[in-house]
């Protein structure tokens, strides 16, 4: 079973419930038709009624057993502003502001699953990314222990004996512009928790560089030998290794000339890049050289999952993310 479908079965395991509020695009109600018909969960669309089955009507899309919730008439729109005030208050927030943010279906849905009505939240197929993650970060906030949210990706090779059956974890490829060793940790450390969740697999995680074990010297590996050595204070458990060159991390034969006395060399399907230009052109690369399978980006390091759309995205990948953060629930 490939990572796609292993995601995918996790979802119909979990039986999870996400929002979508992004009702005027017809790609949005199309998915949601889509994600309920393959049995991966439940889905919230926000929105007036006729509107939303009027789009469905134009695109032939099913809404059996899809919620459809107006803000405009919900009971629970002012629970959601006493929240926002309270957890904004020390930043000037007011109930006529959180108000006005939350007319906004985007801002909306993530006070939804703050209150836990809903598990997730899929959403950007029609709004800037920072949009989402501003939503995200209003309502919910990072993971216990954790100040820094990032973007991964699943990253599925035709080459099976890669990674993990050829399936990685690339982080990050889409938040952290130009991250600082403690950055980096808190990457990691939501990197490994999207491997445990989305591969099913334990984390074997390698932090990039151009240098190997001391091959070369810079401010840029010293960031990530920092990390490295933040990460043994932490303690934290999965293994991990740095600083590693990729060909050192993920093929044998030359982590046993590079790296020969590491636990991870050779055998990573974890990859941590160093700042966002390397990540970006990392799984790009994977992607369209190495024939490899992107699912993503994936936002990790929040308490609650909201993820990402591309505003290129067609309905699959919607319905393949909206996957995603049901098993990240």
């Amino acid at each position: 079973m490939n990572a796609i479908d292993r995601i995918k079965q996790a979802a119909r395991r979990s039986h999870k419930t996400i929002v979508m509020p992004e009702t005027h695009d017809p790609r949005i109600v199309h998915a949601a038709s889509h994600f309920v018909a393959d049995g991966l969960g439940g889905i919230i669309l926000l929105g007036k009624t006729e509107d939303i089955h009027r789009t469905a009507a134009k695109i032939g899309a099913g809404l059996y057993d899809v919620e459809i919730i107006d803000p405009a008439t919900d009971l629970q729109a002012e629970a959601y502003i006493e929240h926002y005030v309270q957890r904004r208050k020390h930043r000037g927030m007011t109930a006529e502001r959180a108000a006005t943010a939350l007319s906004d279906p985007i801002f909306y849905g993530a006070f939804m699953v703050a209150a836990g009505r809903a598990d997730g939240m899929v959403a950007g197929s029609a709004s800037p990314t920072a949009k989402v993650i501003r939503a995200a970060l209003h309502a919910i906030g990072p993971a216990a222990g954790l100040k820094t949210i990032s973007g991964c990706f699943v990253e599925v090779s035709p080459n099976r004996d890669l990674g993990s059956d050829g399936a990685f974890i690339f982080a990050d490829c889409g938040v952290v512009p130009e991250p600082t060793s403690e950055q980096l940790v808190e990457i990691t450390i939501s990197a490994a928790a999207s491997c445990r969740q989305l591969l099913g697999r334990e984390p074997r995680v390698a932090l990039l560089s151009f240098s190997t074990k001391g091959s070369a010297s810079s401010p840029a590996v010293e960031k990530v030998v920092t990390a490295v050595k933040i990460l043994e204070q932490r303690g934290v458990d999965f293994i991990f290794d740095g600083e590693l060159q990729l060909d050192a991390a993920v093929i044998g034969d030359v982590a046993e000339k590079k790296a020969p006395d590491s636990r991870v060399a050779g055998r990573a399907n974890v990859l941590i890049f160093p700042d966002l230009g390397a990540g970006n052109i990392g799984y790009k690369l994977a992607e369209r050289f190495g024939n490899c399978v992107a699912v993503g980006p994936i936002l990790q390091g929040l308490a609650k999952p909201v993820n990402d759309l591309s505003r290129g995205c067609n309905v699959q990948e919607i319905v393949l993310a909206a996957a995603v953060t049901a098993v990240q629930a």
